[in-house]
């Protein structure tokens, strides 16, 4: 192997990482290992998954899931902090292992603080839901208390709309739904 060829991980290469807490992630074959996230973090991820379980339990319209697994490709697996999903999407998309196997409607990130995570989150990831399908995804700051919203336009998610404290976050993909952007953080 040249210098300049570099290492392709696929999903069959996570198979043989230990069970030691890490993520193991898979961007255009690179790997990304990340250690647990920060209480904060946890505690926000919480408070988004929540509101938007409420939600689905009062439409019946989907589920959202904390953590999920997604694989989009052999080179291409990810666990993003929280998704919601439609029932048609959880019907056709959940593999055997249950993992989706195609993009959920909604993918919310909270940002970690190391330079190198927000830059995973807001460039890397916002790329590759967008090539993906994904059809909203919310980048959720918890050191500045706001919440970025993209939405799909065309074949790519777009800023729309950044979201602070005093502000509610409504979607036209959550029919109804409706969420202070402070319950996120409390």
């Amino acid at each position: 192997m040249t210098s300049t060829q570099r290492v392709r991980w696929t999903i069959a290469d996570l198979e043989l990482f230990p069970e030691d807490g890490k993520r193991y992630e898979i961007i255009d074959g690179g790997l990304i290992v990340t250690r647990a996230p920060h209480w904060r973090h946890q505690e926000v991820s919480g408070n988004i998954y929540a509101a938007l379980q409420a939600w689905s339990r009062r439409t019946g319209l989907g589920r959202s899931a904390i953590a999920p697994g997604i694989i989009f490709s052999t080179t291409d697996s990810v666990i993003p902090d929280v998704v919601w999903v439609s029932n048609q999407r959880l019907e056709t998309d959940l593999d055997e292992s249950g993992h989706l196997t195609a993009a959920p409607e909604l993918v919310v990130e909270v940002l970690s603080k190391s330079k190198q995570d927000r830059r995973r989150d807001l460039e890397l990831k916002l790329k590759l839901y967008s090539t993906q399908g994904v059809r909203e995804y919310w980048i959720c700051d918890y050191q500045k208390a706001e919440v970025k919203v993209y939405r799909r336009d065309q074949a790519m998610l777009n800023l729309v709309t950044t979201l602070l404290v005093q502000d509610t976050l409504t979607s036209p993909l959550l029919p109804e739904f409706s969420c202070p952007v402070a319950q996120f953080f409390e």
